[in-house]
């Protein structure tokens, strides 16, 4: 007897949800069939405050279409739907069950018309709404809207939404909606003390501007509190852009380190003066670019592997002309060093233009996979998935060709060539072929440098010519032939450069870097490490 009164009782509860939900959704549907009827702008923005009023997230798809101008009446009988193009018609359906109603003509509505203003109440009264959504990264998004623009109309939907709300992180931005709540409104001056607090505590630019915009109306407690807590968040500020500076600078020290590390070969293992190493870069670069276009014609599907595909092409590209390179032409010009800068800078020129006859001299598009989009937020500093990588992947760079060097048979050939090259002839080493390896690696690992570069840069014709310089101030700085060097000297100039950049401008700061290293190597002209060697001895 007791089962079957406690499911009597289930049942009542049931039925008497299910007719509530009902009425709700009756209600809603009255309130949106007014926009049927609305003559002025006035009577649109009363139906949607009737909707604010009834705080129901099912209006949200209306209100969107509203505010996109996808809100219509259909003639015929007046009925309020969503429209959407398809083809030479438009398919319309129900605006709260989403239903497929049927397809019309543009003729067969009259679109329900707004202006800016509504838009913007639109906007503020959807953010509210989609408090209540299941999805805890909409709720996010709703809190971080009502944060920036703060409606004391919408205090009661957050304390609702706070005290439903299970997710930890969703929870902390709704509070922190409500304090910038509670500074917009005409509240008690304690509710305010504590919502600066509340609001400081964020510490970002957007607590900064809700700061700024609050009137303390010459409350004297309430003068000083957001004072204080304004001077707080510009101290974080501060803190959080000196480390987004260093983070700058480690970026640019990778994409210096990459351009340099192959001439850290070329210039400070061989002693050439490679004035075509930035176009060994560019070859890389191009390469991506023609892997890419081929992936997208004909394998699309394949697009996220597409720069795994195009680092041992572009080495192999790159490392190719160099060798050419080497035996066709720098071979006969060691020790003339003055000889061997001309030359290359002729090959530069040619194959500049090469390029530019086969690709055109405009830029040309290469897209970043889907794991290189996109930011990560850590606290007040933004890091790019892009930069990040390219951060990783001349790491990986540098400690594989370490390996080569330290631990493989043509590294150990090369540094003994290096280091006395009538001794490792005489060992039975060919030092010719030597040399031309070892420019080949060089021009190699630039071409690998071009596909990164790829990812945050124009590839064009022209873009070796923008780090053949920085490359040779990172080799110089560092110690010529020292790889250790080149690292250390490519991120403190990158870091230096990026602190500098605030008060002097790019082009300045360049300028400042380029007469630091000039006094640098009057003191020490071997650099940050030196080392001793062919390029060094002669």
């Amino acid at each position: 007897m007791t089962i079957l009164l406690r499911a009597i009782f289930a049942a009542i509860l049931l039925f008497s949800s299910l007719h509530q939900a009902g009425a709700d959704e009756a209600e809603l549907r009255t309130i949106i069939a007014k926009f049927a009827s609305v003559k002025k702008f006035t009577d649109t923005q009363s139906v949607i405050n009737e909707l604010a009023q009834s705080a129901d997230a099912a209006a949200v798809p209306a209100l969107k279409a509203l505010a996109d101008g996808e809100l219509n009446i259909l003639k015929s009988d007046g009925t309020v739907v969503i429209t959407r193009k398809e083809g030479d018609g438009f398919v319309y359906s129900d605006p709260l069950s989403g239903e497929t109603l049927g397809t019309a003509g543009k003729s067969d509505f009259r679109k329900v018309k707004i202006k800016n203003s509504i838009r913007r109440s639109i906007g503020g009264l959807l953010s509210s709404l989609t408090l209540g959504s299941t999805d805890p990264t909409v709720r996010l998004q709703a809190a971080e809207a009502l944060f920036s623009k703060a409606d004391p109309d919408a205090l009661a939907q957050l304390d609702a939404a706070i005290a439903d709300e299970t997710s930890g992180d969703v929870r902390e931005r709704m509070l922190q909606a409500r304090a910038a709540t509670v500074l917009a409104g005409d509240n008690d001056p304690e509710a305010k003390l504590q919502a600066i607090a509340v609001v400081s505590g964020r510490g970002d630019r957007k607590a900064l501007a809700v700061l700024n915009a609050f009137a303390a109306n010459e409350n004297a407690e309430l003068v000083a509190a957001r004072q204080a807590a304004i001077d707080r968040v510009n101290d974080a500020l501060a803190s959080w852009q000196a480390v987004q500076n260093i983070w700058y600078g480690l970026s640019l020290g990778s994409v210096l380190l990459l351009a340099a590390i192959g001439l850290a070969i070329t210039f400070g293992v061989m002693g050439v003066i490679n004035m075509a190493h930035g176009e060994m870069v560019m070859l890389g670069a191009y390469t991506t670019f023609v892997v890419q276009e081929i992936i997208r014609t004909g394998y699309p599907g394949m697009f996220d592997y597409s720069l795994a595909i195009a680092l041992p092409l572009a080495f192999l590209v790159a490392g190719a002309v160099g060798f050419a390179l080497e035996r066709g032409l720098i071979r006969h010009l060691y020790g003339r060093p003055l000889e061997t800068l001309l030359a290359t800078w002729g090959v530069s020129l040619i194959l500049q233009q090469a390029v530019r006859s086969i690709f055109g001299p405009t830029n040309r598009e290469v897209g970043n996979p889907s794991w290189m989009s996109g930011a990560y937020e850590v606290g007040g500093l933004v890091i790019t998935a892009n930069r990040l990588w390219i951060v990783v992947f001349c790491l990986v760079v540098f400690v594989t060709l370490l390996f080569v060097l330290k631990r493989t048979r043509f590294g150990l050939q090369m540094r003994a060539v290096t280091q006395n090259r009538a001794m490792a002839s005489s060992m039975g080493i060919r030092t010719p072929m030597v040399d031309a390896l070892t420019f080949a690696l060089g021009s190699g690992i630039a071409g690998i440098a071009g596909v990164a570069l790829s990812q945050i840069d124009n590839v064009s014709p022209n873009l070796g010519q923008g780090y053949i310089i920085d490359s040779f101030m990172v080799v110089v700085f560092g110690g010529v032939g020292n790889l250790w060097g080149t690292l250390v000297g490519a991120f403190t100039l990158g870091v230096a450069n990026k602190f500098l950049e605030p008060y002097a401008g790019a082009v300045l700061a360049k300028i400042l870097m380029l007469v630091f290293i000039i006094l640098f190597i009057q003191r020490r002209p071997r650099g940050l490490f030196a080392l001793r060697g062919r390029a060094v001895e002669t």
